[in-house]
């Protein structure tokens, strides 16, 4: 068997490369044949049901896409998070299908593509926020609104002076807060391990008529030399229903390596999140303020 592994996570794609498999840089929509002429007749893919239903149904259309008429796709997924739904939607394009596994709430399915017109890709969303028209993709956090913990900290942040400033969005997401740094006359880097969140970051940049670079790393990996006057971050902190501090850590851990003297790394968390000790190890911490539910952390690295 030969393996093409496609991927959108940076982190993912370093340990497939790394492996010896031949890996691709995807998102759902993306145009594999330019890299792969001739379209595999087996596709797995594995649903990612806790993204929403928009991004569930364009990996059903972009499975359909990329498997030839008479191709087989094995559809994994949770029952718990919209497992037969997708199935469903899956079997309307493809034709019928059966689930062949099941494993507590796990599943997988198998369909056989019959021939017909791939399904239309969802839309992506939208909204305006601090001056910025933010373009959120399928399955990108905070795509169709500001998230709560970013509102608090960029309404705290307001009068922190940016202009010619080197700063950097770790986690940009659909690129909200890269992008109101960017506005604000600073030299904007924003980064992020999946690749469709630095899509949507980048189309945030060009609908809000914005200058910045965007970046596609695990963490701070593909950041070369750069380093930065400010850093401001809402890290991710759920795997699943789970709660995992450890990506937080390392983007604490990056902003100490990635500090300038005297600069200075934003965060915004959960209240019960015990973040500050890591933190200071970048420098002398300060919670700058506290509301519903979430809280503001800076720590200076010291001149």
């Amino acid at each position: 068997m030969t393996l093409r592994a496609v991927e959108g996570s940076a982190a993912a794609l370093s340990v497939l490369t790394a492996a010896g498999y031949d890996t691709c840089a995807a998102v759902p929509g993306d145009a594999l044949p330019e890299r792969w002429p001739i379209r595999a007749r087996t596709i797995a893919m594995v649903l990612a049901g806790d993204r929403g239903n928009a991004y569930a149904l364009s990996q059903v259309a972009w499975a359909h896409a990329c498997t030839p008429p008479g191709g087989t796709l094995y559809l994994a997924g949770d029952r718990d998070k919209g497992f037969d739904r997708y199935v469903r939607a899956a079997g309307n394009a493809f034709g019928s299908g059966e689930t062949i596994a099941r494993d507590g709430g796990m599943r997988v399915a198998r369909l056989i593509r019959r021939p017909g017109p791939t399904p239309v890709y969802p839309e992506p969303e939208g909204y305006e926020a601090y001056g910025v028209k933010v373009v959120g993709l399928p399955g990108v956090f905070s795509a169709a609104k500001p998230d709560k913990a970013t509102t608090l900290l960029l309404d705290h942040l307001s009068e922190l002076e940016l202009h010619g400033r080197r700063v950097l969005d770790l986690g940009c997401g659909a690129g909200l807060i890269g992008a109101w740094a960017a506005l604000r006359g600073a030299q904007a880097t924003l980064v992020d391990g999946d690749l469709l969140s630095v899509r949507s970051a980048q189309a945030t940049l060009v609908a809000s008529s914005l200058t910045g670079e965007v970046v596609h790393s695990d963490v701070d990996a593909e950041l070369g030399e750069r380093t930065f006057d400010v850093i401001l971050t809402n890290p991710p902190f759920h795997v699943g229903r789970g709660v995992v501090l450890d990506v937080a850590r390392e983007f604490i851990a990056a902003a100490a390596r990635r500090l300038n003297p005297g600069g200075t790394l934003y965060l915004v968390a959960n209240e019960p999140l015990p973040y500050e000790p890591a933190m200071q190890g970048v420098g002398q911490t300060r919670e700058l303020v506290r509301a519903g539910g979430f809280k503001v952390l800076s720590s200076t690295r010291p001149a």
